[in-house]
C-alpha cells in the first residue's frame, strides 16, 4: 500500500473527536485509508442494500450492533442514521468511535453541520499527489519555499499530466483510458442522478467535455450555457454538482486591491489532470505536448498538487489567483499569514529570464520583496535570479 500522507492526521483526529469524516472523490482511497489507520475497527459498507436497509429501517438496532469502534463506509447513503450517531456520542464521547467515509461533500456537509457540529473532525482525500506516488516523505506546507523543496524524482511531466493519479489505475496497472472511461460512465450514472435531476445524460456528458475544455479560464457561466445549449441555472446547478463530487476545483481570485480593477470571477480547474486529458481526448503524450491547451493543463498539475499538499496536511488551502482588467495576471497567489507569495507556473523545459518579468512587475506593483516570488517550469533545474527562485515542476 502506498503510504499516504494525511493518515497521520486522521489517527490524530480520531484521539480528538467521537467522530472523524473523511470524505473526496470516488475511489480517491478512502476505504483503504480507514481500514489501515483503524484496522482494529469494525467495517461496514452502506453500498451494501442489505446493510443500508437495515441501517435505514431500524437506525438504533444497527448501531448497537457495534460496541466496538466503526468504520462506516459510504454514510451519505442513510442521511437519517445522522442524528442516531449524535445520540450515541452524546451518551458515549469516547474518541474515535465512528469513522465515517464518503464522496458526496455537499450531502456530509449538510448533515454533519446539523448534527455532528462540534463532535466531528472533517478531512479531505484527494487522489495520490506526485510526492506519495514516489514514496517521498511528507512535508508540512509551513511556507512556499517548504512546499516546493523536492529535488528530484523518477517521473516524467507528461506521462504525470496525461496519467493522472487516481489509486486504482497506478495500483492495478490498467491503462488510463479504460479506467477514467469507466469512471465517468459510472460517476454519470451513479453520483449525478443522486445530487440532481439530470434528465439527459448525454447533454451532461457534453457539459463535462466543454467545461474540460475551458481549464485555466475564468468561469463564465453564460458562455457555458450557450456552448452546451441548456440554461445559465442549469449550468450553475451543474457546477455545483462537480465541485461537490471533488471533479472540478474553484481557484477564487485574491482582492487585494494595487489601485486596480482586479477580475472577480474564479477560475476552473480539475482536480486530475488524467481525468480533464481523457474528457479533452487526449489519448497519448504526444498528442499532449502539443495541445493547444498544453500550458492550462501544465498550471492545472501545479494547482492541484498544490492543493493535495495543503489538504493532505489537514490544511485548507490558501491560494488564489490576481488578475487585473488590463491583462496583468499571476497563476497562484499562496497567503501566509500577512504575506503573499506570487508564483507563475510555466509549461516550458527551456528557462528564459522575460518568464520573471510578471513577477518582477507585480512585486513592484505590490510593494513585495522579489524573494517571496517564485517561478515553476516544465525543466529540471533549480536556482535564483534577480531574487526570484526557480524551481522545477517536480519541487512540489
Amino acid at each position: 500500500m502506498i503510504k499516504r500522507f494525511l493518515e497521520p492526521y486522521l489517527r490524530r483526529d480520531a484521539g480528538y473527536y467521537p467522530v472523524v469524516t473523511l470524505t473526496g472523490p470516488r475511489q480517491s482511497g478512502k476505504t483503504v485509508l480507514a481500514k489501515a489507520a483503524f484496522p482494529e475497527h469494525d467495517y461496514v459498507n452502506l453500498e451494501e442494500t442489505e446493510l443500508r436497509l437495515f441501517a435505514k429501517e431500524d437506525p438504533r438496532g444497527f448501531l448497537n450492533r457495534f460496541p466496538r469502534p466503526v468504520i462506516l463506509d459510504e454514510v451519505q447513503r442513510v442521511p437519517d442514521i445522522f442524528s442516531y450517531i449524535q445520540t450515541a456520542v452524546d451518551r458515549d464521547d469516547t474518541p474515535g468511535r465512528f469513522i465515517l467515509t464518503g464522496s458526496h461533500n455537499f450531502l456530509l456537509m449538510k448533515e454533519l453541520s446539523q448534527t455532528l457540529a462540534g463532535r466531528c473532525g472533517v478531512l479531505h482525500l484527494l487522489p495520490f499527489s506526485r510526492a506519495e506516488l514516489e514514496g517521498d516523505s511528507p512535508r508540512e506546507p509551513t511556507t512556499s519555499r517548504e512546499l516546493f523543496s523536492n529535488q528530484s524524482t523518477k517521473l516524467d511531466l507528461w506521462p504525470c499530466v496525461r496519467t493522472g493519479f487516481y489509486p486504482r489505475i497506478h495500483d492495478r496497472g490498467i491503462p488510463p483510458e479504460v479506467w477514467l472511461a469507466d469512471y465517468l460512465q459510472t460517476y454519470i450514472e451513479r453520483d449525478v442522478r443522486s445530487l440532481v435531476n439530470v434528465g439527459d445524460l448525454e447533454t451532461f456528458e457534453r457539459f463535462l467535455m466543454i467545461t474540460a475544455g475551458r481549464v485555466g479560464q475564468l468561469l463564465n457561466f453564460s458562455s457555458l450555457a450557450g456552448d452546451c445549449g441548456i440554461s445559465v441555472d442549469t449550468v450553475r446547478r451543474w457546477i455545483s454538482v462537480l465541485k461537490t463530487s471533488f471533479i472540478i476545483m474553484l481557484l477564487t481570485p485574491h482582492h487585494r486591491n494595487f489601485n486596480k480593477r482586479l477580475i472577480k470571477s474564479p477560475k476552473l480547474y480539475f482536480y486530475d489532470t488524467g481525468l480533464a486529458c481523457h474528457l479533452l481526448r487526449i489519448r497519448d503524450v504526444n498528442q499532449l505536448e502539443t495541445h493547444p491547451l498544453r500550458g492550462a493543463l501544465f498550471e492545472n498539475y501545479v494547482i492541484a498538487e498544490v492543493a493535495k499538499a495543503y489538504l493532505h496536511s489537514r490544511r485548507t488551502p490558501p491560494i488564489y489567483f490576481w488578475r487585473d482588467q488590463s491583462g496583468h495576471e499571476i497563476d497562484l497567489l499562496v497567503e501566509e499569514g500577512t504575506e503573499l507569495h506570487p508564483i507563475e507556473l510555466k509549461s516550458g523545459q527551456t528557462f528564459s529570464p522575460n518568464m520573471l518579468d510578471t513577477l518582477g512587475w507585480w512585486c513592484r506593483l505590490a510593494g513585495e520583496s522579489p524573494d517571496r516570488a517564485m517561478l515553476v517550469y516544465g525543466g529540471s533545474d533549480s536556482w535564483e535570479l534577480h531574487g526570484i527562485t526557480v524551481r522545477p515542476w517536480f519541487a512540489v
